[in-house]
């Protein structure tokens, strides 16, 4: 069924909406699960959206030797990031330019975001910077393989590596939710998104260590309306993924139909998945400890591996 016109835009419109708040609130919701795991009150959920108002009412800094590259890096990543979010089927099968919403367009949108600030780190021509980029082009050149043999598995499926088309797949043949491609396809893919969105045990988001940094290292020299631009991107990322996580392994709730109420309830259901999933990284985190630098790696290898195995299981059971 071919969706109207208005209806996909708008529906892009609400998934843009629902990230941009919703990525915020996710790193806030996780935060105080950890809070109140550890024994703290914690900030309150909505905590990371006053810190992003407060940001943008500061004034704007560059570092004294930048180029045109550090202040073009925020609106690069937000931009990639939004885009990315528009076409992916997050509340509906029929967002705008769906048919363009392949899963490599996605992963070319995020390296694309990731590459930026890989450069902008570069650009101040800080040691901390220059650190900072290099492990993530490291842990991105591990991970995106990973993400693309993940997802590749459920296009074996579904016989096309159109995300929406993915969905829809999944939704007409719910028993191919509880076969070993799809459980071995998530896991690699939660591995991806954990290492994707700096979260522990490949990194640690609230470090103010140096020597341990990998995201924070990168954005040092970014103060004001920059910094949260960079800070948004990075929960638009994170909201993101989880919502892909969501939709891809357990898509039911999203509106296939093109009528109002069903937007509702869809966005209603993405919502509590997503809430779900943030919960389960973060009672994972308060039990986890940052891994070694040169284990990463190996912890990356074994997504890959997981993702190759649901691969072979995909082609063995069709």
């Amino acid at each position: 069924m071919t969706a109207p016109v208005g209806y996909s835009i708008g529906a892009s419109l609400v998934q843009v909406v629902l990230v941009v708040v919703g990525g915020p609130l996710l790193i806030g919701l996780m935060a105080k699960v950890r809070a109140r795991a550890e024994g703290r009150v914690g900030a309150p959920i909505h905590q990371p959206l006053r810190d992003l108002r407060k940001l943008v009412a500061k004034e704007r800094l560059h570092a004294q030797h930048s180029s045109v590259v550090l202040a073009a890096a925020p609106f690069v990543v937000l931009a990639a990031t939004t885009v990315a979010v528009a076409i992916a089927p997050l509340v509906t099968t029929h967002p705008a330019l769906g048919a363009s919403a392949d899963i490599f367009v996605i992963v070319y949108l995020l390296l694309s975001g990731s590459v930026a600030m890989a450069l902008a780190g570069l650009d101040a021509g800080t040691a901390f910077g220059g650190m900072g980029s290099s492990r993530a082009m490291t842990i991105g050149a591990l991970a995106e393989p990973a993400l693309l043999v993940a997802v590749i598995s459920l296009s074996i499926q579904a016989g096309t590596s159109n995300l929406p088309a993915i969905v829809t797949s999944t939704l007409e043949h719910p028993t191919l939710t509880s076969g070993p491609t799809r459980l071995l396809a998530l896991v690699a893919f939660m591995i991806v998104a954990v290492a994707e969105t700096g979260r522990l045990p490949v990194d640690n988001p609230s470090t103010h260590l140096e020597l341990t940094m990998i995201h924070e290292a990168m954005i040092l020299e970014y103060a004001g309306p920059d910094l949260a631009l960079v800070t948004l991107g990075a929960a638009m990322r994170l909201g993101l993924l989880f919502a892909l996580a969501a939709n891809l392994f357990f898509p039911w709730g999203v509106a296939q139909g093109t009528s109002v109420p069903g937007l509702i309830v869809a966005t209603s259901a993405l919502a509590a998945k997503a809430a779900a999933i943030a919960v389960g990284v973060a009672v994972i985190e308060v039990h986890s400890a940052k891994l070694r630098l040169f284990r990463v790696p190996e912890l990356l290898a074994g997504g890959f591996v997981l993702a190759v195995l649901a691969v072979v299981t995909g082609l063995a059971t069709r």
